[in-house]
């Protein structure tokens, strides 16, 4: 059996390079251990998907005639193409053709291999999927293969970390990137594909996009598209780089330099701005919270919770109640967000995602 070609069957191609010096090959595989794997660098989630892989082979992944077509086929399937909003970061090494001159192969070698850990490390801690390695680049997605509603925002954050991960690996020289994050409806499907080659994955401009802001960005910068944009509203701080004519695109872009996190105290404000859309069609809910209100004024104990799928209005009926009660007296005890993606595992009452409490005090 090909190890390297079952490795990339599986999405794990960024360890082939470990494997090969570790000389693990086809007789070994189903022996590693998830220590063995956490030595060689492996992350949980990768190794987790590792096992139940070796599980899946059986006892006749050691013939000689074994082969990976069947994993590939599988994989290809689960991964069908499909239409979907993406978000995408593209990595781009600073200075790598300079750097080149100046290190000896082998060292070379293993400082390109730190940057691609380092990558692979960060961007996996906020939910993104590593594409493709292309020399010193990284292709990244967002929202695949399962889909966040915060894909864009945990994509900025990355990238955000990244250069700091970068610039802090201990290297022989300080290394520096450019990052661009491009988000837009794409098809994507055929991740997995057999032979020394892997597919792009990705048909649509988004890709393209995100390759054109990282030329755009300065050393250590992140730059975003306009739909990311949009999509991560006041949340974080920018510099606004106008439009810019873009090669390949008919039309001029509006990108946008990302700092740092904003201070904004309201997640809900930063995303749907100071003045939110009016609310329709939930009068009965909101009597339901005023009646509730009205007891809590008058000296009876009252809890509420609002508990129901993402973005059915959870929030906007917290902030029309806030509303309709700001010229009656009573204090804001606690105002708390929590991102969908720094929870673990909320139990089904939480499934709010965000969470709030608002403390009444009689009139006097």
């Amino acid at each position: 059996m090909d190890v390297a070609a079952w490795l990339r069957g599986l999405g794990l191609q960024q360890y082939e390079q470990t494997f090969r010096d570790n000389a693990i090959d086809a007789e070994v595989l189903p022996e590693l251990t998830d220590a063995d794997l956490e030595k060689l660098g492996m992350l949980l989630g990768h190794r987790k998907r590792f096992r139940k892989a070796i599980v899946g082979l059986g006892p006749s992944s050691n013939h000689p005639d074994a082969s990976t077509d069947n994993i590939v086929a599988q994989n290809r399937q689960e991964l069908s193409a499909e239409r979907r909003q993406l978000t995408v970061m593209f990595v781009d090494l600073v200075g790598s053709t300079a750097l080149a001159t100046r290190l000896d192969p082998e060292d070379l070698r293993e400082t390109i291999g730190a940057y691609h850990r380092c990558v692979a490390d960060t961007v996996a801690h906020f939910g993104g999927f590593v594409a493709k390695y292309m020399g010193d680049g990284v292709l990244v997605y967002f929202g695949y293969p399962q889909a966040h509603e915060n894909a864009a925002e945990q994509a900025v954050r990355a990238g955000l970390a990244l250069v700091n991960a970068v610039t802090r690996l201990p290297e022989p020289e300080p290394l520096r990137v450019r990052i661009g994050i491009g988000t837009g409806q794409v098809v994507v499907g055929d991740l997995i594909t057999a032979g020394e080659g892997q597919e792009r994955g990705v048909v649509g401009e988004t890709p393209n996009l995100a390759a054109r802001l990282q030329a755009l960005a300065e050393p250590d910068a992140v730059v975003i598209g306009p739909q990311t944009r949009q999509l991560v509203g006041d949340l974080f701080e920018y510099r606004d780089l106008g439009a810019v004519e873009v090669k390949g695109f008919p039309e001029p872009i509006h990108p946008y330099q990302v700092f740092r996190e904003s201070a904004v105290e309201s997640r809900f404000e930063a995303l749907h701005g100071t003045t939110p859309t009016p609310l329709v069609g939930r009068e009965e809910e909101v009597d339901l919270l005023l009646r509730h209100w009205h007891r809590a004024k008058s000296g009876e104990g009252r809890v509420v919770l609002l508990s129901g799928e993402p973005g059915i209005g959870k929030s906007r009926l917290t902030v029309t109640l806030q509303e309709r009660i700001q010229n009656e007296p009573h204090s804001l005890a606690l105002f708390l967000f929590a991102a969908p993606s720094r929870q673990r595992a909320p139990p089904d009452h939480c499934a709010a995602r965000t969470c709030r409490r608002v403390g009444a005090r009689r009139p006097t």
